[in-house]
């Protein structure tokens, strides 16, 4: 019997966003993460084949010394087995954290569709970022973090792995490892100037229009 394509997000008016933007907000750009580079920077791949490498080789050594390549075989093989079960666990963990990510630039705000068993949507106006930071990776692949103005808070736990690393004390929310992010920092950089240079309509108690600069 063929299985149906369902898709666990199609209750969204837009893709990664919970209700549709109004119609002077432009989407300028959605993305997600990539999985191998989540995997990575986010879950400690590298950190975990570099610890069972280190393990195998020592019991291949061990091994060596009375049962020669054959010895060192059987001593380093359910350790490599194991590095494998690990790689499989964390590329999975990272696959359903990409495939459940949508990052979207507007021409007003950041938002982060985030959570695999809970969604949530988080919305960053750019009025209220103070500042962006770019940590490129060779590939192309890199973070985006957003610092945002006065006593804005975020959960760290409910943010992770979306946020900057090393900065548990004030979490910063970040498109964590997407492709071409050189790009999309530009793209950002410029929404938000032109987004913060418009001039804000207030009223006075006499309820006429007044234009004040934006902060």
């Amino acid at each position: 019997m063929p299985m149906d394509d369902h898709d666990d997000f199609a209750f969204e008016p837009v893709r990664g966003l919970p209700e549709r933007p109004p119609k002077s907000e432009i989407i300028l750009w959605q993305g997600s993460p990539s999985t191998l580079a989540l995997a990575r920077d986010a879950y400690g791949l590298n950190w975990v084949l570099g610890y069972f490498a280190l393990i195998i080789l020592w019991r291949a050594i061990v091994g060596s010394i009375d049962g020669g390549w054959a010895g060192a075989f059987a001593f380093g093989l359910p350790y490599a087995i194991l590095a494998g079960m690990a790689t499989v666990v964390i590329l999975g963990l990272a696959w359903v954290a990409a495939r459940t990510t949508v990052y979207t630039v507007t021409t007003a705000r950041v938002a982060m569709r985030i959570g695999a068993a809970l969604t949530v949507t988080l919305n960053v106006p750019f009025r209220q970022i103070s500042a962006a930071s770019l940590d490129l990776r060779g590939n192309g692949t890199g973070t985006i973090a957003l610092e945002t103005l006065g006593d804005t808070k975020f959960s760290y736990l409910m943010l992770w792995p979306h946020l900057r690393p090393w900065h548990a004390r004030k979490p910063q929310p970040a498109l964590r490892c997407i492709p071409d992010a050189r790009r999309v920092a530009a793209l950002l950089a410029e929404a938000a100037e032109a987004r913060v240079s418009e001039p804000v309509v207030t009223r006075t108690a006499a309820q006429a229009p007044v234009l004040a600069a934006a902060e």
